[in-house]
């Protein structure tokens, strides 16, 4: 008696394959349009920018002897104002991110994906991961700028990992609030305009000056909004100040604003895309 030999079941490429190899297909076609159309990354650049050279040129002798600074000594002024303008940095690629998903929403490239065999949620994913590395290319920058007019951290290379690491943990969590303000705007100019509040917000914590110097109800705003923890451990990590618990608020604040982000924006995106 024979025995039929059967022929193995042909290996179906497993959903995640698919989704990472469609997530970096959108990657490269996001990084494409940011050569193509660089006045976007380089209007996400200048903002901090100036305000770095404002508050350090302009205000930086006031503001130095307003919190204490030797003499008003603009030198220890730049240590305290630059981990703020290095965070500003870190959510400057909102703007961005919402007029790039806006963009693909209004004139139909997302009804040809659906006509296409490519995973939904790579959409998403696509944008978010150029967005990340829009915002670590503008905060390399940034901080080569802050070193070149007086900035001095005193940090190790495992701080600088660990600083670099929250900074792009948070830029992360930005670009999926940013994403779902994209797609949820009518217009390009509304999706500009929706992620803006968040990218200023940093200087209404400790970016600029302590808390401790503000009228009562802004300082109690100032020290409970997410960007004050973010911003001291910041500073504690490049300065060598003291951190306490703000590490694990700070941490806890970047996560609630990724799982929001994230979230908000599938749920935005499964929507449009059924109309």
């Amino acid at each position: 008696m024979s025995t039929a030999t059967l022929a193995p079941a042909p290996q179906s490429t497993p959903t995640r394959s698919y989704a990472l190899r469609d997530s970096l297909t959108m990657l490269r076609r996001n990084i494409k349009h940011m050569q193509r159309y660089p006045s976007m990354t380089i209007s996400i650049l200048v903002m901090p920018l100036l305000m770095l050279l404002l508050f350090v040129y302009v205000f930086g002798g006031a503001l130095g002897a307003g919190i204490g600074a030797a003499g008003g000594d603009r030198g220890d002024y730049i240590n305290y104002l630059v981990p703020g303008i290095i965070l500003m940095a870190a959510t400057s690629g909102a703007v961005a991110t919402a007029v790039s998903v806006c963009t693909d929403m209004t004139e139909g490239i997302v009804n040809r994906f659906r006509t296409m065999s490519i995973s939904r949620g790579s959409i998403l994913t696509g944008h978010v991961m150029g967005s990340v590395l829009q915002v670590a290319a503008v905060l390399v920058l940034v901080t080569g700028v802050s070193l070149a007019i007086g900035f001095r951290p005193n940090a190790s290379a495992v701080e600088w990992a660990a600083a670099a690491g929250l900074l792009l943990f948070l830029a992360f969590g930005m670009a999926w609030l940013s994403a779902a303000m994209g797609m949820g705007a009518k217009t390009v100019e509304s999706a500009s305009n929706a992620p803006l509040p968040l990218t200023f917000l940093p200087f209404l914590g400790s970016a600029v000056v302590p808390p401790e110097s503000m009228p009562t109800a802004l300082r109690w705003f100032a020290e409970y909004q997410p960007f004050t923890p973010i911003n001291e451990t910041l500073r504690g990590l490049l300065l060598g100040t003291d951190i306490g618990n703000a590490g694990w608020i700070a941490l806890a604040w970047c996560t609630a604003l990724s799982a929001l982000g994230y979230f908000w924006s599938r749920a935005v995106f499964n929507r449009e895309v059924t109309r």
